[in-house]
């Protein structure tokens, strides 16, 4: 049975959790969807009341029927290194993959369903809201009147991206920037806005899921420090015990959400309590195991080396 991880070449995370697979002896095969067609070859077969699928990447030949799960990590759009690419060729070879994979029965890790509805920002929100986490007073809208009207209900507020980066764009990506009332909204029409109320932070969290195993990390944050991902720090992370109660709806918001990996980001207030600022289906993880030595790298592998149960599909979220 193999593992078959869905990613680019150069993602050095999932280096870190193909080292670990290859050390407890699981078969592993390792794919970009970019490559397709002509670095990998793929062939789905349905006769007579069956199905069989076949993938040969490098070598490796991978049947549908001995695919023990799938780990989409960070891959890249169908087709887009092939030699002609497309829009046509892209949207052959997503079906071609995808079609193929869907119809086995495997573990996801995430299930790509999930992963896209999970992304939404509005949705993880409510979803935060529904398991229980402190959630920041929050407006979505491309109406400059009632973002001016938040900011002057709230004061301090931050307007931040939905979406994150736009992806060859750096340029345009915009860091979390603290606002007040005073601030020019008009441009606010141009796009939908994210405003959100500001908290006055002491450190950030990183808590990442691998199934059922919660790892949590602590940065200390700098006076008047708006976003932990940018400017220098003094601070490193450091592995911290999980409150039972964030616990509790770490896996309230997994089980709604058909997920089995993520990575949630809150903000630690000045009395000690943590609020929810997102959760990243398929966030990083290498940076915080590196500096805190938590075994995630491990906990994926372990993960994706188990069985799924004969016959037995794992659970869509629609």
């Amino acid at each position: 049975m193999t593992v078959l991880i869905l990613t680019s070449e150069e993602d050095v995370t999932a280096d870190m959790v193909v080292a670990e697979l290859h050390r407890m002896g699981t078969p592993v095969v390792r794919l970009d969807p970019a490559d397709l067609p002509d670095k990998a070859v793929l062939s789905a077969h349905y006769a007579h009341g069956d199905f069989d699928g076949h993938l040969s990447v490098n070598g490796h030949v991978l049947s549908m029927r001995g695919l023990r799960s799938v780990w989409v990590r960070r891959p890249g759009e169908p087709a887009a290194h092939a030699r002609h690419p497309s829009p046509w060729l892209t949207a052959e070879a997503r079906q071609a993959l995808f079609g193929m994979l869907f119809s086995a029965v495997t573990r996801w890790m995430n299930h790509p369903r999930n992963a896209d509805r999970a992304r939404l920002k509005p949705w993880q929100l409510k979803m935060a809201h529904l398991s229980g986490f402190a959630v920041p007073p929050t407006v979505f809208t491309t109406a400059p009147r009632l973002a001016r009207q938040f900011a002057e209900e709230h004061q301090d507020v931050v307007v931040k991206s939905a979406s994150g980066p736009p992806p060859g764009e750096p340029g345009v990506a915009l860091p979390t920037t603290l606002i007040g009332p005073d601030a020019d909204f008009s441009a606010v029409a141009a796009g939908p806005a994210l405003l959100q109320r500001y908290i006055p932070k002491r450190a950030d969290i990183r808590l990442t899921c691998v199934g059922n195993r919660l790892f949590a990390a602590r940065k200390t944050a700098e006076p008047g420090q708006i976003d932990g991902r940018y400017g220098d720090t003094a601070h490193t992370w450091e592995a911290i015990p999980v409150p039972e109660r964030i616990g509790r709806s770490v896996h309230e918001y997994l089980a709604r959400a058909g997920l089995a990996y993520a990575a949630f980001d809150f903000a630690v207030d000045e009395e000690g309590a943590w609020w929810f600022l997102e959760c990243n289906q398929g966030g990083q993880f290498g940076f915080v195991e590196l500096e805190t030595g938590q075994p995630v790298s491990e906990a994926v592998a372990l993960w994706l080396s188990q069985r799924t149960a004969a016959g037995r599909r794992p659970e869509i979220h629609l």
